[in-house]
This record gives structure tokens, sequence and C-alpha cells, in this order.
């Protein structure tokens, strides 16, 4: 039977790469490690790893446990939190899975407005790119809540927030700077401010310019949302980013599209949220960092 020692040394070596790393993480010795490893491969059955000179490789088999392997860690670590607490040593701490522009973009104000009400509880973020990537870490047990778009097919809880609105910004002395709001399809034969691929905001983009009749050229690909902007207000090109995401005194101009650019965002769950999640959502369904025209109160479970 895995322990959780043995799982944690697997998800260490595949998110190192390394053996060598994996065991200076953990503090133990290279032979140990390698030693679990392999105890854990005989209870599986076949082996879980590939040893390539250069790298480490999961097999089809470590595919399969890896999944699995983070969801008990992730679920023991929960476990030692709730004992802790019931001890009364400590007040709990959140877990908060989400997409990097919207840690940049709505979270600070609700993670305020939480810690207002909640002083003694602490607060991890898991930061995705895409998605894809942030449903998967949640479906993993990476954290408590999601916040972000809803995710398809998804069996747990989940509470439709608002939407988000996007804008175009370009810089001040741009000729649609004279503006306040554009057409995407008036941009066509600009150059733009891109994100790399892999990021969610890239394919937002992406799909915003193909109802208008596009494919947007890319001047530059950033993987960093917050650059966007800065890199549009340098004159590089127009960038489409979340309003919420501009700092006081943004430099740049910002554009409105016509029709409007939105996305719906929700937090969601794996079951029933805890009273802790649920207390959070609530925060983030009452603020005003959204629009309200999606917003709708409980709980719900998508078909599929």
């Amino acid at each position: 039977m895995a322990t959780l020692r043995q799982l944690e040394y697997l998800v260490a070596v595949v998110d190192e790469g390394s053996f060598t790393r994996a065991a200076e993480l953990l503090h133990v010795t290279q032979p140990a490690l390698s030693h679990q490893i392999r105890a854990l491969e005989r209870s599986s059955g076949s082996p879980l790893l590939e040893r390539l000179p250069r790298a480490i490789r999961l097999t089809p088999t470590g595919r399969a446990m890896l999944p699995h392997a983070r969801a008990a860690l992730a679920d023991a670590e929960r476990a030692r939190c709730a004992a802790r607490q019931a001890a009364g040593l400590e007040v709990g701490e959140l877990q908060i899975a989400t997409l990097y522009s919207i840690s940049l973009g709505i979270l600070p104000a609700a993670l305020k407005a939480w810690r207002r009400r909640h002083p003694q509880v602490g607060i991890r973020l898991f930061e995705h790119r895409h998605t894809d990537e942030l449903t998967e870490a949640m479906s993993s047990g990476q954290a408590d809540l999601a916040v972000g778009p809803a995710p398809a097919n998804w069996s747990g809880a989940t509470r439709v927030l608002g939407e988000e609105e996007l804008v175009v910004v370009v810089a001040p002395d741009d000729p649609a700077a004279q503006r306040k709001t554009i057409r995407l399809e008036d941009l066509a034969d600009r150059s733009w401010v891109h994100y790399v691929p892999g990021h969610g905001l890239a394919d937002v983009l992406d799909a915003a310019c193909a109802r208008a009749g596009f494919e947007p050229r890319a001047a530059v690909r950033t993987e960093q949302t917050a650059a966007a902007p800065a890199l549009a207000a340098a004159g590089l090109g127009p960038a489409l980013v979340p309003s919420n995401i501009l700092p006081p005194g943004f430099e740049g101009h910002v554009l409105r599209p016509r029709p409007p650019v939105r996305r719906t965002l929700t937090a969601y769950t794996r079951g029933e949220p805890d009273p802790l999640a649920a207390a959070f959502i609530d925060v983030l369904a009452g603020g005003r960092w959204l629009s309200p025209r999606a917003s709708s109160r409980g709980s719900r479970r998508p078909a599929g």
C-alpha cells in the first residue's frame, strides 16, 4: 500500500525533474529517496518513472497515479490544518486556485475585504496561466476553491460571480486615442501586444478578433499579464486586457470595445464548499469589482 511519504517523494521528483534536486528539497539522501520510489513502484505493480540520462519522465502508470498523489497530499494537509484548528493551535488557512490575471485584478480588493472580516485566517494562492490548467489543478485537490471562468463539465458546486470587462489599451499618442470606444475590426491591420501560447488571455484575444473577422498579428508576446498594458502604453501595439488590472494613474489610453468583450467568472469547489470557502465566495459575489449582469445567487451544478 502506498504511503503519504512515498506519494510526497513521487510528486517531488516529478516537480523537480530530478532525483538529486528532489532529495535536496526533501532533506533526505538520494538512495533513501530512490528506495521509497522503488517501493512505491513495487506496490503499484509497474514502473512509475522512466529514468532518462538527463531527465525524468512519467510512465503511463505514473501519469495515472500523479493526480491522485497530489489530491491525497492536499487532503492530508487540510486534515492537519483542521486538527490543529480544533486543538486551538491555528485558525485555519484558505487555499485559493486562480488565474494570474484574476490574482492581479479582482482578488486584491476581495482579499482586502476578506482580511477585515477574518484577520486570523491565512491565505495561500495557487496561480495558473490557463483555465484548463486551473481546472485540472482543482480536480487534483490543489485548493479549497477556484476562481476563474466556468469549468466545462464540472461536477462540483459552481457559483457565478459576475462578468469581467476587457478593454483595449493603446499609447496616449496612438491615432485611436482620440476615441472612447472602438470596433476590434478597426484594428485588424495593426500588430498587437499578444500573449504567449498557453496563456488564457491569448485565447480570449484570438477569439474576440475571430468574431471581428481577423486574426491578430503579434508585435510582441508576453507571459506577464501586467506587462501587456505597459507595453501597449509604450506604443508597441494595442492590447486586450481585463479592465480591473489597470493601476490608478495608468498612462495608457483605454478604449471600450464595441460590442463589449466580457467573460463570466465563477467560484467553484469539488463538493459543497466548507464554511471558510463559502464565506469567501460570499465576499467575492458581494463586491463591486465585477459587473453584476451575469451574477447569480446560490450554487449551480452544470450539466455533465
